[in-house]
């Protein structure tokens, strides 16, 4: 018993092999979804891995966005290298500018604070704690000396405990080291230990990727950033130069030299620049100083020729860089990802659907930014609570109003950046659209080259 598919071929016939039948999940058409007899269907897997490759127009748009911005950042780069921090003769012996050594708690004994002469304020109870400490690194490595703990303090020791010393050479010698910190090299070498493990662990290569992408951005803060504003260049050129580096680097190296990354990248540029115009503008009417702590003023004292409300917007440029790159990168992925599923979908429908997930986004992202900023600024804001301070009076005070603009800038230029990456995500793959006549021509020598059946 036969079937139509069973009947001999006519000799005249010049229609194309019958192709096995295709279920609905294996095919895919492209513009006119109508299937002609024999005729032959467009195929291919939509991976959500890497992106598909983009066509030579779009990657020769692109190239000619990026390059030039890749250049010029390369040339402030090579204009503005430092070469190094500046060198100081000696320390000033303020803050962290003084010499330090290693040293160990030997012993620790309770002493009563009137046999000693210290004065405890009053309501405070306790004794005081004598603390022999012992040199272990510099000139004076074995040399002990006493150190007293009064019972208001907000540290004590307890004996094996490593600590940092601090070494004033012209001072008399029972006061030549006082204990500044504790040290806790290896809680932290530890901890960053665990950290490196669960981001490998997790992210596989991607995480990888991640770290090297980390250390590239401490390099340029510490090799670049730093010492350059350091010797007098202007804060908010090199933090836009350095910035870009990172940006750069961070999201090439972490998501691939691609279309939707180059498209991320252009929509943190723009965000970048929107957060430093709109610093620039709301810092100077405000009439902000930026030397507001005593980290500022120190850094002041021993480098006069700093700008300071440089370094105040050159901070808050630096500090949005990073959740700009998690705010972008998510919104192209998601207008690649939503076009691969439809890509027949206009780019105002692929842009609608995208910014629905923007829009959560952007609620998630805002709230973590300002609590951060609140988690940072907690003490001043008890100080401010202990005072019975009118709300008005503490908001539009300096400290906290330059906490204020730093977290209002930084958010509005994470908002913006979400409409901003997903228009321009949308139009560049609306745009996109790959030349279909090779994939015809071969797919036509293809059916030449079957045999007939007979």
């Amino acid at each position: 018993m036969t079937g139509p598919d069973d009947a001999p071929a006519r000799p005249h016939s010049r229609s194309h092999p019958r192709l096995p039948p295709q279920t609905p999940a294996h095919r895919h058409t492209h513009g006119d979804s109508r299937s002609r007899p024999g005729g032959h269907a467009h195929g291919h897997a939509h991976g959500h891995g890497k992106p598909p490759p983009a066509s030579a127009r779009l990657r020769r748009v692109i190239t000619a966005v990026i390059v030039p911005f890749a250049a010029a950042i390369g040339i402030g780069l090579v204009l503005l290298w430092p070469g190094g921090a500046p060198e100081k003769e000696g320390h000033s012996g303020i803050g962290f500018d003084q010499q330090t050594e290693h040293a160990r708690v030997t012993a620790v004994t309770d002493v009563a604070c009137e046999d000693i002469g210290v004065q405890v304020p009053q309501g405070m109870a306790g004794p005081c704690q004598e603390a022999t400490v012992e040199i272990t690194t510099g000139p004076h490595a074995g040399r002990t000396y006493t150190e007293i703990v009064p019972p208001d303090a907000t540290r004590s020791y307890h004996e094996g405990q490593d600590v940092i010393v601090a070494y004033a050479p012209d001072a008399p010698a029972e006061l030549q080291y006082s204990i500044t910190d504790v040290d806790r090299q290896a809680p932290m070498l530890l901890l960053a230990a665990v950290f490196a493990l669960a981001v490998v662990a997790v992210g596989r290569l991607r995480g990888v990727l991640a770290l090297v992408a980390l250390v590239v951005s401490f390099l340029v803060l510490t090799l670049f950033i730093l010492p350059a504003i350091l010797r007098g260049s202007n804060p908010l050129l090199v933090a836009v130069v350095g910035g870009s580096v990172i940006m750069l680097v961070t999201m090439y190296v972490t998501h691939g030299v691609n279309a939707r990354t180059s498209v991320s990248v252009v929509g943190t540029l723009i965000s970048l620049l929107l957060i430093g115009l709109l610093g620039s503008a709301f810092i100077d009417w405000a009439s902000l100083s930026g030397n507001t702590d005593d980290q500022t003023g120190l850094v002041h004292a021993l480098y006069p020729d700093i700008e300071i409300r440089g370094l105040l917007l050159a901070g808050i440029l630096i500090g949005s860089l990073g959740v700009l790159d998690d705010v972008t990168v998510t919104q192209t992925s998601s207008v690649w990802e939503l076009r691969q599923a439809e890509p027949g979908a206009s780019w105002r429908k692929t842009y609608r659907a995208a910014m629905r997930i923007g829009r959560s986004h952007i609620a998630s992202v805002v709230n973590t930014l300002v609590l951060a900023y609140a988690g940072a600024a907690l003490p001043l804001l008890l100080l401010f609570t202990i005072a019975q301070s009118g709300v008005s009076t503490v908001a539009f005070s300096e400290l906290v109003a330059e906490e204020i603009v730093r977290t209002l800038i930084g958010s509005i230029g994470l908002v913006a950046s979400v409409p901003l990456t997903t228009l321009l995500a949308a139009l560049v793959t609306a745009a996109d659209r790959p030349d279909a006549r090779p994939a015809a021509a071969t797919s036509r020598r293809r059916r030449r080259a079957r045999p007939r059946r007979r």
